[in-house]
């Protein structure tokens, strides 16, 4: 998706002094099947500048497969669109010194808040009806911090408003509009315990009775 420029400009300032690197556009067609929230872009996904790139996007491919969807089917963005890093000093055995490295870390709530523009600019563009939120930064960006993947994976939350930007941009309120929002574990979770596996196939299932009600089948 084509940003306009003064809302790049406004999150840019938005995001003034903190640790993010980058910019990572959400992609996908307007009305989609369905729209995938995840947390934030990687390294990876700030080089290739597609979303959900790599060995996770491989896993969310997967998924997609099992109900009948492609990448092209679905709009895919983040809570934050940048790749948010940490400085970290390591001892490198290659180098046989101390070198700094610049990984990826989970976004702050400060740094959501500054990029929520992006998100609700998306949210009115691509008019989801039907929200997959992978992860836990995904699901509270989304309803508050009283949500859990752990507790909600395989649910369906319908008819609900998600958070939004207040008028004075410096905080959250509900939306009029209302989603059905799918809370699923983010892809990457298989890769540190692979017993998720089953249960995020088996919660991928839940959403293919709303995919016919809505005719993306």
């Amino acid at each position: 998706m084509k940003y306009p420029k003064e809302l790049i400009d406004e999150v840019e300032k938005r995001s003034e002094g903190m640790k993010l690197e980058g910019l990572n556009k959400g992609a996908g067609p307007i009305h989609p099947a369905l729209m995938i929230v995840g947390e934030a872009p990687g390294r990876n996904e700030i080089q290739t500048q597609v979303p959900f790139n790599g060995d996770s996007g491989k896993e969310l491919m997967k998924s997609l497969a099992s109900i009948g969807l492609r990448r092209e089917d679905v709009y895919i963005t983040s809570a934050v669109r940048s790749r948010p890093y940490s400085i970290k000093k390591v001892f490198s055995k290659k180098e046989n010194k101390e070198v700094i490295k610049y990984p990826n870390r989970k976004p702050t709530k400060k740094e959501i808040l500054a990029h929520a523009p992006f998100f609700d600019y998306e949210i009115k563009k691509v008019q989801p009806k039907l929200i997959v939120a992978v992860g836990n930064t995904a699901l509270e960006r989304l309803l508050g911090p009283g949500y859990k993947i752990s507790e909600e994976h395989g649910k369906v939350i319908s008819n609900t408003p998600i958070l939004q930007l207040n008028q004075n941009k410096d905080g959250y309120e509900w939306s009029n509009e209302k989603y059905t929002i799918f809370p699923q574990y983010h892809p990457a979770a298989v890769f540190y315990n692979r017993k998720l596996a089953e249960d995020i196939a088996r919660d991928w299932q839940v959403i293919g009775p709303y995919l016919k009600e809505k005719n993306y089948e």
